[in-house]
């Protein structure tokens, strides 16, 4: 607790923000962060602040800005923000909010997020869970808690706030095609608890509306089907190319081969036609919310 206007703040400390530690094993992370930590403490020291007087500016307590010039900490984009503004950075600082923003994701998933970003159609099927685009973040908390070895709390925080960061691609303009078939035993599944369960139906009604968005359900009464065997996903991108990855062919691994890739396409389109259609999707999701 410090006095700013003779007013008590409670600045920021390392256990406030859980899940913003850099992975040591992530070198191209590891280069940002200390690139950006550099910046920060040349600018600072060119104007002659202290770092607790600029910790207080920010509301950071002396030891997090140390921790963030050193490059051992990421810092929050509000935080960038208003370091460039005190600083006098001229918007070089904020624009680094990007780059930044990508090293919270593990490295794995900030590959899954670049081809995310990039296609304009995406088509995927899952058994097992809900996929990671159409989760709530209780949902997909209670997803990551639930795994073995239990993962520790600040780890967890970054896996969640990485898998809510991929979401943007709802948003983007011009609207990507987006498509999803989920098992009916996902959907059945309370994880997290009733009222988390509750909010996840809900979310799916909603995101199931947008006119971007189809959305099926493949009844667990439905006939043996290509998905059996394990996830399949599909993305195209602008200039015609595409990538697809299924459980159950080519090992689990990554491929673009246009031979392949009409393989992946052709269970997925079947996977489809035997799914409810997305009216019906939506009408049992309705009725599943109803019986909660």
């Amino acid at each position: 607790m410090t006095q700013v206007n003779g007013k008590a703040v409670q600045l920021k400390e390392e256990a406030d923000e859980p899940g913003w530690e850099v992975d040591p094993d992530d070198e191209w992370g590891v280069a940002v962060v200390e690139t950006v930590g550099r910046q920060l403490k040349l600018r600072r020291e060119a104007l002659g602040m202290r770092a607790a007087d600029f910790g207080t500016a920010v509301g950071y307590g002396e030891d997090m800005v140390y921790k963030i010039e050193s490059g051992k900490r990421i810092p929050r984009p509000e935080f960038l923000d208003r370091a460039d503004e005190l600083l006098g950075a001229g918007g070089l600082l904020s624009a680094m909010k990007e780059d930044v923003k990508k090293v919270r994701y593990p490295k794995n998933v900030r590959e899954i997020a670049k081809l995310e970003a990039q296609a304009v159609e995406l088509g995927v099927y899952v058994g097992l869970s809900l996929h990671g685009l159409l989760q709530t973040p209780e949902h997909a908390r209670a997803v990551f808690d639930a795994g073995q070895p239990a993962y520790p709390s600040e780890e967890m925080e970054r896996l969640v706030a990485a898998r809510m960061a991929r979401k943007a691609i709802f948003e983007r303009s011009p609207a990507p095609a987006l498509s999803f078939v989920q098992e009916e035993a996902t959907l059945r599944r309370p994880v997290g608890g009733t009222m988390v369960w509750r909010q996840q139906l809900e979310h799916l009604l909603e995101v199931g509306q947008l006119r971007n968005v189809t959305l099926q359900v493949m009844p667990t009464n439905s006939e043996a089907h290509p998905g059996l065997s394990g996830k399949i996903e599909v993305l195209k991108f602008p200039d015609g190319t595409a990538v697809g990855r299924s459980d159950g062919a080519y090992n689990g691994r990554p491929v673009s081969d246009p031979k392949q890739l009409r393989i992946l396409e052709l269970r997925y389109g079947t996977i489809r036609a035997q799914a409810l259609t997305p009216r019906e999707s939506l009408a049992f999701i309705e009725q599943l919310l109803g019986e909660t």
